[in-house]
């Protein structure tokens, strides 16, 4: 016989109301929340989604829309904000676009038919009007990575001029002067940033621009692999390359390891998200680390509180989260 809501009120003592509450999204106790949680587990309870939406008018249903789901960065996140989400009810539906705006749109609108009480997006176009749209009808809607021009919107970001500063810095402060950086792709506000931050460091440290040192890639592996390729048969390589994405920076380790050249001992590299790269690499890369639980869980956050009522602040709340340094073998000091 299928547990009931009495049922866990008998095993935690809570009342039928605080019980109810707590299903249905409301703001509990922590402490009666875990004893809740733990009860549901122990009787095996399922929650009638149907019938809770009739009552609710909630599909208790998020939706998520990330470039690609073979992206690390994203799937971590995604992972991390499935599981604070589940502890209290709700259900995702995970889409990608592929990079492609065209796709965004349709996925936006696929998910936006789909009744979902609020939206966690990693956008590359915007869509700005479909989501202005989504605000009007009080659907909560949480950025992640990049904001959308001219749209007061909830967002977690990561510090990413800031950490491409200080990563190009400890090259410079190496005795490197031939930096090449590999970006993603033009227009996109992390891409742009993590370049900022390059150039920030260069002219921070008296270091001559030089464009032909700076590609731009697609955040994946071929176009870490290709462009670091790129890099070194030229007649006069950098003596230092930093990667600004998980994917790419395992492309442009292939290409060195294709060449068979030392790190640091013949080049230098700093790459970006990367700990399983680490685990078999000697000498370990050094990496920038973004805070991936930590932004699931903010994400979380800001997407209860406005879906509870919890926070009133308006237009937006904006997060600004550092990245970590991990340190390693793969660059200088510059022999």
């Amino acid at each position: 016989m299928a547990a009931t809501m009495k049922d866990i009120a008998r095993l935690t003592g809570l009342s039928l109301a605080t019980i109810s509450k707590y299903l249905n999204g409301g703001h509990v106790l922590p402490a009666n929340q875990q004893a809740i949680d733990q009860a549901i587990h122990q009787l095996g309870y399922t929650v009638n989604s149907v019938a809770r939406s009739l009552k609710t008018r909630r599909s208790m249903t998020i939706g998520v829309l990330i470039p690609h789901l073979e992206n690390v960065f994203s799937t971590s996140i995604i992972s991390e904000l499935e599981d604070k989400l589940h502890q209290i009810g709700y259900s995702t539906i995970i889409c990608d676009y592929h990079h492609d705006p065209a796709l965004e749109a349709e996925k936006l609108g696929f998910l936006t038919d789909r009744q979902i009480d609020g939206l966690v997006m990693m956008p590359l176009s915007g869509c700005r009007e479909a989501l202005a749209k989504l605000k009007e009808r009080q659907i909560p809607v949480v950025l992640i990575d990049r904001p959308v021009e001219g749209l007061d919107c909830d967002a977690v970001l990561v510090k990413n001029r800031k950490a491409s500063f200080q990563a190009v810095s400890r090259l410079a402060e190496a005795g490197h002067e031939r930096i090449a950086v590999i970006c993603g792709p033009q227009g996109v506000y992390t891409a742009d940033e993590r370049l900022y931050g390059y150039k920030d460091a260069l002219t921070h440290y008296r270091i001559k621009i030089d464009e032909d040192l700076i590609q731009y890639g697609h955040y994946d592996t071929e176009s870490g692999y290709t462009l670091t390729a790129r890099l070194l048969d030229r007649q006069k390589p950098p003596t230092a390359v930093f990667v600004t994405n998980h994917e790419m920076t395992y492309g442009a380790v292939l290409a060195v390891h294709e060449r068979d050249l030392l790190m640091p001992d013949q080049l230098s590299l700093i790459g970006f998200d990367h700990q399983l790269l680490n685990q078999v690499l000697r000498p370990k890369l050094a990496v920038v680390m973004q805070p991936l639980k930590q932004i699931g869980h903010t994400v979380a956050e800001l997407l209860l509180n406005r879906l509870t009522g919890r926070d009133h602040q308006c237009p937006a709340q904006v997060r600004y989260l550092d990245a970590v340094w991990q340190n390693g073998g793969s660059y200088g000091p510059l022999s």
